[in-house]
């Protein structure tokens, strides 16, 4: 390894091509081998030696249709060139985050802080770059000049990807809401390379939709934790919405329930936090 080059994660897994130069493999086979992940590179280790891949050469695949029947369904398929592998490490849940964060883990990518507050766009906020670490659940951001900003991944509410002119180039923009120091709602926006933006929507994505559930929001439901994503305060909220206390009481609970608000006091006040602004975020985008 060079200098720079960190090793990430080492483990047992199995991987298989099921594309090579564009075309279906007919017959592929898994191969058992060591998975070296580091903050450059993919290792594929057999016995017959190393397949070394660069992150930069590799995209993650959303498509299903590349995956055939009958792999693991915690298989990661790896887009490389023309031709698609599928990892699976017998040992880790989530395989595809690891990745995730090994990709990013000290890259230096192109960031916008705060390019949104309160849902009042920041237009003083510029592009910069910024040195990505995730650590013990917390996303790290290091500007140049000495600053940063700490957030939690688990506290990250909504992700949104657009294409846009970033430093003058046409680019993939991540925009990860969530709060900061000030627990305010913040967005921060993301952008770089493509492998770069490429893990950065998978990583952000995957927390909001482990969280996810089924369940359906009354019209009533809507309403509150809209009034509180807009900043509605919970002593305000039965005037604000047009029922009686003892209602929005019933209601805090099933949404305490569903794990959309977190308890402030034993009575009366909850506060919003990340799933219940994804959720409140989706009902606004219904009305």
């Amino acid at each position: 390894m060079s200098g720079d080059e960190r090793k990430i994660l080492d483990t047992s897994g199995d991987y298989q091509y099921v594309v090579r130069d564009g075309d279906p493999v007919a017959d592929p086979q898994w191969r058992s081998c060591r998975l070296i992940v580091t903050n450059k590179r993919l290792v594929l280790a057999t016995n017959d030696g190393k397949q070394p891949i660069p992150h930069s050469k590799i995209a993650l695949v959303d498509d299903e249709s590349t995956v055939p029947d009958g792999v693991p369904a915690d298989a990661t398929a790896l887009k490389v060139g023309g031709n698609v592998l599928l990892v699976d490490a017998t040992s880790l849940d989530d395989f595809a985050f690891e990745y995730c964060r090994a990709t990013l883990h000290g890259a230096v990518i192109l960031a916008r802080h705060p390019a949104v507050v309160g849902g009042v766009i920041q237009d003083d906020a510029e592009w910069t770059k910024a040195r990505f670490r995730l650590d013990d659940e917390e996303v790290r951001l290091q500007f140049p000049g000495g600053g940063s900003t700490v957030f939690d991944i688990e506290d990250v509410g909504t992700i949104e990807t657009s294409e846009s002119t970033v430093m003058g180039e046409a680019r993939t923009v991540v925009e990860v809401e969530h709060t900061d120091e000030q627990d305010r709602s913040v967005e921060t926006h993301f952008s770089g390379m493509p492998h770069h933006t490429d893990a950065l929507g998978r990583l952000f994505s995957q927390v909001v939709e482990r969280r996810s559930d089924d369940y359906e929001l009354t019209e009533m439901e809507s309403q509150v934790l809209m009034a509180l994503y807009s900043g509605v305060s919970p002593f305000e909220m039965a005037e604000f919405v047009g029922t009686t206390p003892d209602d929005v009481e019933e209601i805090y609970q099933k949404l305490l329930d569903v794990g959309a608000v977190d308890k402030v006091r034993t009575r009366t006040e909850v506060s919003l936090n990340a799933q219940g602004r994804n959720m409140a975020s989706e009902a606004m985008s219904g009305e």
